[in-house]
């Protein structure tokens, strides 16, 4: 069955069509299961080494090549390998000289029992080979002389057994005639017994006397059916003795035991008893074996006083299940008896199964489907009955399972997908257990590595890796590494890393290192020009096809003070409007004007703090700290002079901090109208602690309070959107002062003064307050009206208002 599947799949491989292959494969099945073909064969015994048996190609009508392309090879049933077979010839050989007599002792036919075994596809092929007897052996007495006690008042006709000779050959080559050399007094009777054995009895013809002839020695000889025949002799001695007239009797002729393999040494068999009612020495009856085989001298023995027959060694039910015994019984006169004891050996669950690995697939693939075969085996168990009848099973929740074939061999397979990253290998531990009453069993080991295939994409440590670098950075400055895990093995984890390329946008200033993920800034960057951007970082592993996976990267430029405060108020000296105008009347805390600058920098480097680094009266004048508001700081007097001129330095926080100056040119005047001075006198002053500076306070705390409200509210939109595709576009600040729409003050401080050239102190008059003047080309800011109302020459003073 197994060659014709074989044959039939090769068919099927060949027709190409799909139906002709379900059809080929419907017909195998059936031919399978139609039944088994068996090669026999013979072989004599006594061979030399390397003997021709037969050859197995021509026989399966196969080519030798697809022996060895099939790797067909012989596998023997029990522990022994005796034939080998030939890949390039097919011939198969007996690998030693065999010895019939060594192998089947106990039987008369010797057959040897092997099988071929194929792979691609999965194929066996009974044999047996019969290994024929030659006549190689004599026939042999136990021993060379045999001495009969027998009375000269002894009737004609009495018969006398005699010792049986062995011979280790069997059928005709085995013993089958006995003969006696010529005599006067006795003939030999033969017979067969149950087991088909001869054996040969003394019969007396003609009465004996003791006073003509006290011995007689006679040759027995032994021969068997071989050719030519061989023969074996021993001598009779007869010895005549005086007159007994009663001879032991048994108490019955047959014992019938019936005894357990596992019966310990020294147990009791059975008692044989015979009793003589004669006297004295002719009474006395001793117990002898007789006509018993020499193996069954070895497993039993028999006390020669009492008849006792006991266990002297193992007995063993598949070496042989009965035993037959001859028990003679001789009294002191010579006179004997003889009695059977048949001893029948009842099996015992003493054999556990034994395991034999036939075939097996030591790596199968993680995407194997499930019933992949991944080993063959046999199980043979040498008890009978239910002692023999073994099951087998799997030890654990492993996805394998076991399927019968047929002459108690198993396949392993598999019953469920695999995955090599839960489980890289499998001890898969086989129990054979037979179904005897006392259960035996035996385990075998089969260790499975499942090999990997690439089913796992690589995995990043983290969704968003996020890193930081200062601006104004070196070239090709590592700013960390981005990690990716696969978990698969060899060449199918083993990453590379690659930025994502965005069509239609430009190469970012970053690169990632393509064997271990390490992320270099390409060129120094401008933290005013760009404070985050983020790309795409691909991870893909060396599969083929190979998976990937990506992940986003996020640099964020931190900022490094590298910008100086630019003043934006007042303007740079020589512009047209240079100066301010405090009037002589000024009183402490007068606001004569507001320096405005501004930082580039973000933070602690755009933090800014005034000083008034230089004046020609330092104690009439200050500068807020914070506010870059100048301030008189005294009354203005008579003897100051009439025109100032003060040098305020702005500095920023930074590391190291960067500063500018700006000049700011004072006109001392006393000139202003009478309802510029009402309105100046009706104005009062601010007070630190009056009630302005508290509800600047509160103002302050609700922006401030509005403000991170505002940033809380855009962190958490920030976080819900998707990856961001561009990064916030940063407001730049204006390189000039001309370029800002700040102005010097407050609205609120922002008056429209106009005058006329040469104008003189009766002729100033007060205005109404207005928008700040912007410079030109420079427009305002949201809700601002450009006032139309300035003049070429404009001079801003203010004080403080509500």
């Amino acid at each position: 069955d197994g060659w014709l599947f074989g044959r039939v799949m090769a068919c099927g491989r060949r027709s190409g069509g799909s139906k002709r292959q379900v059809i080929l494969f419907i017909l195998c099945i059936c031919v399978c299961q139609s039944g088994a073909e068996t090669l026999r064969y013979s072989l004599p015994e006594e061979m030399e080494r390397d003997s021709f048996v037969a050859n197995i190609a021509r026989d399966l009508g196969v080519a030798p090549s697809q022996l060895a392309a099939r790797k067909a090879r012989v596998v023997s049933e029990g522990n022994e390998h005796l034939f080998h077979l030939s890949q390039s010839t097919g011939d198969l050989t007996a690998k030693e000289s065999l010895d019939r007599e060594e192998i089947c002792p106990q039987s008369d036919t010797c057959t040897l029992f092997f099988k071929i075994f194929f792979e691609n596809p999965l194929q066996l092929i009974r044999g047996e080979v019969e290994v024929r007897d030659v006549n190689d052996n004599s026939p042999v007495f136990p021993e060379k002389e045999m001495v009969l006690e027998i009375l000269e008042t002894t009737s004609p006709g009495s018969r006398f057994p005699l010792e049986t000779a062995r011979d280790k050959d069997v059928g005709s080559n085995g013993l089958q005639n006995y003969s006696l050399g010529s005599n006067s007094h006795f003939s030999l009777a033969l017979g067969t017994r149950k087991g088909g054995g001869k054996y040969a009895e003394l019969v007396l013809e003609r009465q004996l006397d003791r006073e003509e002839q006290r011995e007689l020695n006679l040759l027995l000889t032994a021969t068997d059916g071989g050719s030519p025949p061989r023969s074996g002799t021993a001598q009779v001695r007869i010895v005549v003795l005086d007159a007994n007239d009663n001879i032991p009797v048994f108490s019955r002729e047959v014992y019938e035991v019936r005894l357990a393999e596992n019966s310990p040494p020294e147990q009791l068999v059975v008692r044989v008893s015979a009793t003589d009612p004669d006297e004295g020495s002719y009474g006395k009856v001793r117990y002898a074996f007789t006509q018993t085989s020499e193996r069954s001298r070895q497993l039993f023995e028999l006390n020669p006083a009492t008849g006792e027959i006991r266990v002297a060694g193992n007995l063993d039910f598949e070496e042989a299940e009965n035993h037959e015994i001859l028990v003679r019984a001789t009294d002191g006169g010579g006179l004997s008896a003889h009695c059977k004891v048949q001893v029948e050996v009842l099996d015992v669950n003493d054999n556990a199964p034994q395991i034999a690995l036939t075939s097996l697939t030591a790596s199968i693939p993680e995407d194997a489907p499930p019933q992949t075969v991944v080993a063959l085996f046999s199980v043979r168990d040498r008890d009978s009955g239910d002692n023999g009848r073994t099951q087998c099973s799997i030890d654990g929740d492993l996805p394998f399972s076991l399927t019968p074939t047929f002459d108690n061999y198993y396949e392993l397979r598999t019953n469920a997908a695999l995955d090599r990253e839960r489980t890289a290998e499998y001890n898969i531990t086989i129990t054979a257990m037979d179904r005897g009453t006392t259960r035996l069993s035996s385990r075998e080991s089969i260790f499975v590595q499942i090999s990997d295939v690439n089913d796992n994409p690589p995995e990043f440590t983290q969704e968003i890796y996020t890193m930081s670098v200062t601006e104004n950075n070196s070239a090709m400055l590592r700013i960390g590494s981005v990690t990716a895990t696969d978990a698969d093995t060899g060449k199918n984890a083993r990453v590379k890393y690659t930025l994502v390329r965005q069509e239609g946008k430009e190469q970012p200033d970053v690169s990632v290192n393509f064997e271990n993920g390490d992320v270099y800034i390409l060129r120094p960057l401008d933290y005013e020009e760009v404070r985050i951007f983020e790309v795409a970082v691909r991870a893909a592993d060396g599969g083929s096809p190979p998976l990937s996976t990506q992940a986003m990267l996020r640099v964020v430029v931190r900022d490094e003070n590298d910008n100086a405060p630019v003043v934006l108020h007042p303007p740079p000296e020589g512009s047209a409007a240079a100066g301010e105008l405090v009037p002589r009347w000024a009183r402490a805390g007068y606001l004569v004007a507001k320096v405005v600058a501004v930082d580039a920098d973000a933070g602690r480097n755009a933090w800014l703090s005034y000083e008034l680094v230089q004046a020609p009266e330092p104690a009439l004048f200050r500068v807020g700290l914070h506010s870059g508001e100048v301030r008189t700081a005294r009354a203005v007097s008579e003897r100051d002079a009439p025109r100032q001129r003060l040098v305020v330095l702005v500095r920023d926080r930074g590391q190291p901090p960067l500063s500018a100056t700006t000049t700011l040119g004072i006109t001392l005047v006393d000139g202003f109208s009478d309802a510029h001075l009402r309105v100046s006198e009706e104005a009062p002053a601010a007070e630190p602690d009056g009630p302005l500076t508290l509800y600047l306070i509160i103002c302050l705390a609700c922006v401030s309070a509005l403000f991170l409200a505002t940033v809380v509210a855009t962190m958490v939109v920030k976080v819900r959107r998707a990856r961001q595709s561009e990064a916030e576009t940063v407001p730049t600040f204006p390189k000039a002062a001309t370029e800002s729409n700040v102005g010097s003050l407050p609205r609120s401080y922002v008056y429209d003064v106009c005058f006329a050239a040469g104008t003189v102190n009766s002729e100033f008059r007060f205005l109404r307050p207005l928008f700040p003047c912007f410079p030109a080309g420079l427009p305002p800011g949201p809700g601002e009206q450009r006032s139309s109302v300035c003049s070429q020459e404009p001079a801003s003073l203010g004080e403080e208002g509500d």
